[in-house]
């Protein structure tokens, strides 16, 4: 069980650098732990999904009354072999992120999110670029030549993270008592949120229903769709 974030190298890619402070300034003022497990059902609700990765899911904890925001900080998200790697980042707002290119063609990483669009044009690995993110939510990114490479940005305001075991069960460290927000967010469905009062008496149970594909559908930066491949032109 991930319980420290004082050792982030035990957390996925997707936690480090989002957690360490916010869990000094929490362990300061004491806390709880909270703990809960997440499950994902396939569409309907009755099965579980069996080709949803656990461990690739976000569970984070808004407490209602005010606390300090993480500082903003830098992250990077690499292409490599024509993917984006890590696939989810966690960084709080206000935070940049820079794109290294690995692979030896061309890529365009793009988003639409409202609020945290941006279009880094074509680039290879001699050039890295960034885009900042100031509006909290999901950020959808993509490659314009690419269309079968996604990832995720989840920009928050808040240091109270996890990511669940492959069973599902996880905990969020010294999380400041009182009422909050929980909420379970995965690629592959709609993000779920329930009210929690910490310390909780029980471990928090919480469902969603995985109804998308690992890879949305979607169109390229100009709003149409990818034109079908006869052998990619930026690939060499």
């Amino acid at each position: 069980m991930r319980t420290s974030m004082l050792t982030t190298r035990r957390w996925p890619p997707h936690l480090r650098g989002c957690l360490t402070a916010g869990l000094l300034l929490a362990a300061a003022a004491g806390g709880a732990d909270l703990r809960g497990k997440v499950e994902i059902l396939k569409k309907g609700g009755t099965r579980p999904c069996r080709t949803c990765d656990l461990t690739e899911a976000v569970v984070y904890f808004e407490p209602t009354a005010e606390t300090s925001a993480p500082a903003p900080s830098s992250f990077e998200i690499r292409t490599t072999d024509k993917q984006f790697e890590p696939k989810v980042r966690i960084v709080p707002r206000g935070s940049s992120v820079s794109f290294p290119n690995d692979d030896p063609i061309l890529h365009n990483v793009f988003s639409v999110s409202k609020g945290n669009a941006f279009d880094l044009g074509l680039y290879r690995g001699d050039t890295v670029k960034s885009a900042k993110f100031d509006t909290p939510g999901v950020v959808r990114v993509f490659c314009n030549v690419h269309p079968t490479m996604a990832a995720y940005v989840l920009v928050l305001e808040t240091s109270y993270v996890a990511s669940p075991e492959p069973d599902g069960s996880f905990v969020i460290p010294d999380v400041p008592a009182g009422e909050g927000r929980l909420t379970v967010w995965h690629d592959r469905a709609d993000a779920r949120s329930v009210t929690v009062q910490v310390p909780s008496a029980k471990p928090v149970e919480v469902s969603i229903e995985a109804d998308r594909a690992r890879v949305p559908a979607h169109l390229n930066k100009f709003g149409k769709p990818y034109a079908r491949s006869r052998g990619d032109k930026y690939d060499r």
